[in-house]
């Protein structure tokens, strides 16, 4: 079977070749290609880097790493949507997706671990699809443009995109935020590696601005026509942990991401599962996962030292804000973005603990705004390469001086 597809490749490629009656769609089936298989490209030449470690390889890491996130995606938003259900007296599942269950004989039962992935899995994946398809399409299009190819940073992209989503929120929305992601965030200043944004954060930072009644997060995001209530952050800004213990949150629900929230990142569990992944792999900075906690963490103390009569948020202890929104999803796959993050070891230090010290701001004297790592994420984005600048000027300074 390999062989068989290795070779109708083989016979497709004279007609995308330079020459070829479909020259101008190389990156396409380049795309393809090089999905399926490893590139053929070699280095001939010396000097050169010999490293097991390829833009596809850091790519495919990171995907892995996300599969805690997207386990608990599919059970978590089928029990928030079957147990809705139940307390409210519907008997089945309404639209296609009731459709779909009732033809596979699967029922809306919240005790039901398979029940819930395959209704978590019947929103999930209308997201994922309009996400790599919109997202997708736009790769494509710049890459025929520039005559270069599509590369697997947009599989990350689309990804990360999808697992902030509310589990409700409208195809065509999902459609437009992606491509702002895309455009906007990265392929206007040259494509990956070449941008200073989070593509990602990029998309879902203008859905929030663009249509903030569906991404605030201060309305449930519970995939349940007619349910109403909060999510433990917007909880939490009207009464502080107390308000969100009232409900029948607890702790441990919140740090195994049985709560309502975005699709795939309210379990802090699963993401330093991949957190582990990704630092044992040495794809991501531990400096920067480091750096956002111990941020957050200080920041979070001073807060409760300081205390307020007015502001509950004030009160929230570091392992709260940990446990709640996405500040672990946030800490683990978006910070740690190595195009947009800082480079020098110092800078990665001072890149994290801004993030997270930003974080505890926003959500402790802004309550209106019930999340912050978001914002805090792309408000360092902008200043990395500043960061940088003056972590590499001070070490040239202390040389100077005869340091080292």
């Amino acid at each position: 079977m390999v062989s068989r597809v290795r070779k109708f490749l083989d016979r497709l490629h004279p007609y995308f070749a330079k020459g070829g009656p479909y020259e101008k769609y190389y990156a396409l089936y380049e795309m393809v290609d090089t999905f399926i298989y490893s590139p053929p490209d070699v280095t001939r030449t010396s000097p050169h880097v010999r490293d097991a470690i390829d833009l596809k390889r850091v790519m495919s890491y990171v995907v892995v790493a996300t599969f805690p996130c997207i386990c608990m995606a599919l059970w978590n938003t089928g029990y928030q949507a079957n147990l809705a259900m139940a307390n409210m007296g519907i008997e089945s599942v309404p639209g296609w997706r009731g459709m779909v269950l009732d033809t596979l004989n699967i029922g809306h039962d919240p005790e039901s671990i398979y029940a819930n992935c395959m209704h978590g899995l019947l929103y999930f994946l209308p997201l994922y699809i309009a996400t790599l398809v919109a997202g997708g399409l736009w790769e494509v299009l710049f890459a025929g443009v520039r005559n270069h190819e599509v590369n697997e940073g947009f599989l990350v992209t689309s990804m990360l995109f999808t697992l902030t989503l509310p589990p409700d929120i409208p195809l065509w929305m999902v459609a437009l935020g992606i491509s702002f992601g895309v455009v906007i965030g990265k392929e206007v200043f040259g494509g990956t590696g070449k941008n200073f944004l989070n593509p990602a954060l990029t998309g879902r930072a203008f859905l929030f601005f663009a249509y903030p009644a569906e991404m605030s997060g201060d309305a449930v995001w519970t995939a349940v026509d007619g349910f109403s209530g909060a999510t433990p952050l917007g909880m939490a800004a009207l009464g502080g942990v107390e308000a969100i213990t009232s409900s029948g949150v607890t702790l441990t629900q919140a740090f195994m991401g049985n709560i309502q929230g975005s699709i795939g990142s309210t379990s802090t569990l699963a993401c330093l599962f991949g957190a582990v992944f990704l630092i044992y792999t040495r794809i991501a900075s531990y400096r920067i996962i480091l750096g956002v906690f111990f941020g957050m963490f200080l920041t979070a103390g001073l807060f409760n030292l300081i205390g307020s009569d007015s502001n509950p948020m004030f009160t929230m202890p570091w392992y709260w804000h940990l446990s709640l929104g996405g500040f672990a999803f946030g800490m683990t796959f978006m910070a740690t973005d190595p195009v947009s993050a800082a480079m020098t070891d110092m800078g990665r230090w001072i890149f994290g603990l801004l993030i997270g010290a930003m974080t505890v701001l926003i959500r402790v004297v802004n309550p209106a705004f019930p999340e912050g790592i978001m914002l805090a994420i792309l408000f360092a984005n902008i200043f990395a390469p500043l960061i940088d600048y003056f972590v590499v000027q001070f070490d040239v300074a202390r040389r100077k001086r005869g340091y080292h």
